[in-house]
């Protein structure tokens, strides 16, 4: 019998980080990886926080599944403290570390299938291993600002409504905002500035294979919201919008879900 797939954090295997440009490409949108603020913590996230970041993985076939990286951060529990999003919460992190102040939940920045074992069930145990992680901790939370997988279909819809959307069954409308429901999760705000990108307009062509010819607002592949594009100033901004999604880990903890 084939052993099971296993968590590994960055501690245990650095190596295996290499390997994410490859094992995890076109899972986000190329303009994904250059966040204003994302961009620049990258390295002390691997440094100040190792423990969080993980991955899934197949020893026997030496393939990564999946991926998780996470840091802490203090929250009272209420929805106004969760901040304005991603970018809040990173900035939250880090002065929590460098002032002495007690984290209270873990904040998941990024949850990830490699694109090669999608639909297996991975991204409920990457959840389910973020909440164990949290637990261990003595956390009380786990907090997801999640980028919702089919807002890019509607980019002018404001998020505060479409994090309302149902189906007919009641359900959230959106799959990864259902997926954490299902969890347990309670969908606690949504938020229009949850990340930053900010560009050349060249930088922007060439992640998205569109020209921008003048001023404006644009709509442009896989974006959750519209793009500002500023000529003179030879600038493009674009704020990522974002859900949150909260769990409460005071109580027991549930069981793992099945992989596959």
């Amino acid at each position: 019998m084939s052993p099971e797939p296993r968590f590994v954090n960055h501690l245990e295997r650095p190596e295996l980080w290499d390997r994410i440009p490859e094992v995890f490409a076109g899972v986000v949108p190329e303009y994904n990886l250059h966040g204003d603020i994302s961009e620049t913590c990258w390295n002390r996230l691997f440094k100040d926080f190792r423990d969080y970041q993980f991955m899934l993985y197949d020893e026997e076939r030496d393939e990564i599944l999946g991926a998780g990286r996470s840091l802490p951060r203090v929250w009272d529990g209420t929805p106004q403290d969760l901040g304005s999003g991603l970018d809040d919460s990173i900035n939250a992190a880090f002065l929590a570390r460098d002032t002495g102040r007690k984290a209270t939940a873990l904040v998941a920045l990024g949850v990830e299938v490699a694109p090669k074992h999608q639909g297996e069930g991975h991204s409920k145990a990457l959840l389910t291993h973020l909440a164990d992680l949290a637990r261990a901790d003595g956390l009380d939370d786990l907090i997801v600002p999640l980028r919702p997988i089919w807002k890019h279909r509607y980019p002018l819809a404001p998020i505060e409504s479409y994090a309302t959307w149902t189906r007919e069954d009641g359900e959230p409308f959106d799959p990864w905002i259902r997926t954490q429901v299902r969890l347990g999760g309670t969908v606690a705000a949504a938020m229009e500035r949850s990340s930053r990108i900010s560009a050349t307009v060249a930088e922007w062509e060439s992640w998205t294979g569109m020209a921008f010819p003048g001023d404006g607002d644009y709509v442009f592949p896989e974006g959750l919201s519209t793009l500002r594009v500023d000529r003179t100033r030879d600038r493009a901004v674009y704020w990522e919008p974002a859900v949150w999604v909260t769990f409460d880990l005071r109580g027991p903890a549930p069981e793992a879900p099945p992989r596959g």
